[in-house]
């Protein structure tokens, strides 16, 4: 991993232990009528209540009966039966949708079984009951951040060039043309300025209340990216003034989504931003990249200069494609913007467009004159990272003790909390964290960069507490630290905590023009045989507008059929259902007919039983069955399992 330093730049956890299981007493029915009464004989004199009993009990939501304080089987039955009672009850509630209290269900069977004084891995039972539990939380868990994975996708903050440019504004302030054309004659630019009736309309419109908003916003989030546009654009050999281009596209925000699908500070379409190599993939979108998209924007602008010789044509052409003005130039023989707005040959948002950039670049060359109070944000000093392979940010925020907000926010082309497999990909931290980063992550197998996590023990924190909140055992977290049975950590001590894989993604994919099956499998880190198997694809293309299903991330039975020499790496995408490393045992024949094919499975750290027998849809109990080891002692890392498909 490779540092640079650049100077710009619910789920609930398993809180708290059960409380002791209690006496319950069967209150009278108050119900009863008179005669019924009459017609019982005399109560009999309550017998004196046992010592032990004595001293009132706090009474939780799951109490036992009077006999279970006398039951004869062995405690360990009793607990097992116990937490399997309250286990289903809560995946009833969960099915039923009330989601509060199965959580809170879920977290009293484990704590019953923490506080009953039984190690989970004493009795196989207990184990598979333990680990039932944990992965049912977990799938929830991945459930959830799915969903937030999803929204942190799907949204993003509208482009104000879909307002601006649908805008009918009434005719122009006349006192401001005569400021403006002064200003004209003392600010500096270098794209021809003008001052006309289409242009005033906007002055006069930024000079409201509602547009200063609009000016404003725009203006301080220009001073992130000032010095670093004017640098691209002047090596580009384009107009810096051009840069207000951007203001009218996204108001310098890189997340900034049109109702088209443009997105960006440069709002690219998908197939422009392709033209300029700037990629899009299941886990980034380089149009959201301040910078590569600047450089894409200026190279289009200079492409669309040779085109045009006019950078008003430029403007218009980077709005509405270079064919709508090539058209319109043909059509009415005039190339020139001016006289094609007057003539009606572009589209209505164009027409605005051209006008609405000069208007802003007025306004930002001298603020003050149109009552524009303007605050530049400052550029964030950052460390640039090149992981050299995938890393969740929840990792690197438990790391470096950076907010995972701000994180995302300096990452803005990341569509997902996980980096790409990409050795060349930059992740930039706030200055001063990535050293933090090195000297830490080391820690953390490099295959486990997407799944484990990072916790820093606070004080009086125990391993218990740790376990319950990131739903792991216990032994799973001192195996994953190397440490020995039941050794206390001292706080701040930073543990390594074996999260479970995040489960493979459905995704449902609408084919557009120009996609081929080579570019969406490149896209979704699958291949073209998997796309064509998960849609019954036989032809070498999808037609157009079809709706493809893909499991991003490989599929589980893809997993299944992972080799066994590849167990130290991980899927570029972080995604497999239980990463899982196998080795194919051929059939053999027996007298009795031809024995079932089995499969060897070496277990990785954080795996359970359950999860194993989850991946290859079969029982623990047959898991066990093929495994005597298994009634011995629990399942380790390093144990290869013979699984019977």
């Amino acid at each position: 991993m490779k540092l640079r330093v650049v100077g710009q730049g619910h789920l609930c956890g398993w809180a708290g232990i059960a409380a002791v299981a209690t006496l319950s007493l069967a209150a009278c029915n108050d119900t009863v009528s008179s005669k019924q009464v009459k017609a019982r004989p005399p109560a009999a004199t309550p017998a004196p209540v046992p010592e032990f009993v004595r001293e009132p009990l706090p009474l939780p939501e799951h109490t036992v009966s009077l006999a279970s304080l006398y039951d004869a089987r062995p405690a360990i039955d009793v607990l097992i039966d116990k937490v399997q009672v309250i286990f289903n009850t809560a995946q009833k509630e969960y099915k039923s949708g009330d989601f509060d209290k199965a959580h809170a269900d879920y977290d009293r069977a484990v704590a019953l079984m923490l506080a009953s004084g039984f190690q989970v891995d004493s009795d196989p039972r207990l184990s598979d009951l333990f680990d039932q539990i944990g992965e049912t939380l977990h799938s929830y868990e991945r459930s959830a951040l799915q969903d937030a994975d999803e929204e942190e996708e799907g949204t993003g903050t509208p482009a104000p060039i879909d307002a601006l440019a649908d805008m009918t504004l009434p005719p122009g302030d006349p006192r401001l043309a005569t400021q403006a054309e002064k200003e004209l004659m003392r600010v500096p630019h270098d794209l021809p300025l003008t001052v006309n009736d289409s242009v005033l309309q906007y002055l006069s419109f930024f000079s409201t209340p509602r547009g200063r908003a609009t000016v404003e916003h725009g203006l301080d989030r220009s001073g992130r990216y000032n010095d670093m546009i004017r640098r691209v654009l002047k090596e580009e050999g384009v107009p810096q003034d051009l840069m207000y281009l951007a203001q009218a596209e996204s108001a310098f925000q890189p997340t900034a989504v049109s109702r088209a699908g443009a997105r960006g500070l440069w709002q690219f379409m998908p197939f422009r931003g392709e033209e300029y190599d700037l990629d899009r993939t299941y886990y980034v979108d380089e149009r959201s990249d301040p910078e590569k998209a600047t450089r894409a924007a200026a190279r289009h602008m200079r492409d669309l200069y040779d085109m045009f010789g006019d950078w008003y044509l430029v403007m218009a052409a980077y709005n509405s494609g270079p064919m709508n003005v090539v058209k319109a130039v043909e059509r009415t023989g005039y190339a020139d913007f001016w006289e094609l707005q007057k003539r009606h040959a572009l589209p209505k948002q164009t027409q605005n467009y051209v006008p609405i950039i000069i208007a802003l670049a007025l306004v930002a060359k001298d603020p003050s004159l149109y009552g524009v109070q303007v605050e530049p944000e400052k550029p964030a000093p950052v460390d640039v990272i090149h992981p050299a392979h995938a890393i969740d940010l929840r990792l690197v925020a438990d790391a470096t003790g950076a907010d995972l907000d701000d994180l995302r926010e300096l990452n803005p082309e990341m569509l997902r909390s996980v980096t790409p497999n990409d050795p060349n990909f930059e992740l930039k931290l706030p200055a001063g964290y990535g050293e933090k980063l090195l000297n830490v992550i080391n820690q953390v197998p490099e295959d486990k960069w997407t799944t484990w996590r990072l916790h820093t023990v606070e004080q009086g924190e125990t391993m218990a507490d740790i376990a319950r909140r990131y739903h792991v055992t216990v032994a799973g977290i001192e195996s994953a630290n190397h440490l020995e049975a039941h050794a206390v950590v001292p706080a701040g001590f930073m543990l390594n905590v074996p999260a479970a894989p995040p489960a493979v993604r459905l995704v449902h994919y609408r084919v557009v023009r120009g996609d081929t099956l080579e570019g969406i499998a490149e896209r979704f880190d699958v291949s073209v045989a998997q796309l064509k198997r998960w849609n019954n694809i036989h032809g070498a293309s999808a037609p157009r507008g079809s709706r493809l299903k893909i499991y991003a991330g490989g599929s589980p039975e893809d997993s299944a059929r992972a080799s066994a020499a590849a167990k130290s790496s991980v899927h570029p995408a972080g995604n497999s259902d239980a990463t899982v490393a196998v080795r194919k045992i051929s059939a053999t024949a027996t007298s009795e007919g031809e024995k079932p094919a089995s499969v060897e499975h070496l277990v990785k750290q954080g795996e359970t039983l359950y999860s194993i027998a989850h991946a290859y849809k079969t029982s623990v109990e047959n898991i066990r069955q093929a495994n005597s080891f298994l009634g011995e002692r629990p399942l380790r890392a390093g144990d290869v399992l013979t699984i019977q498909r």
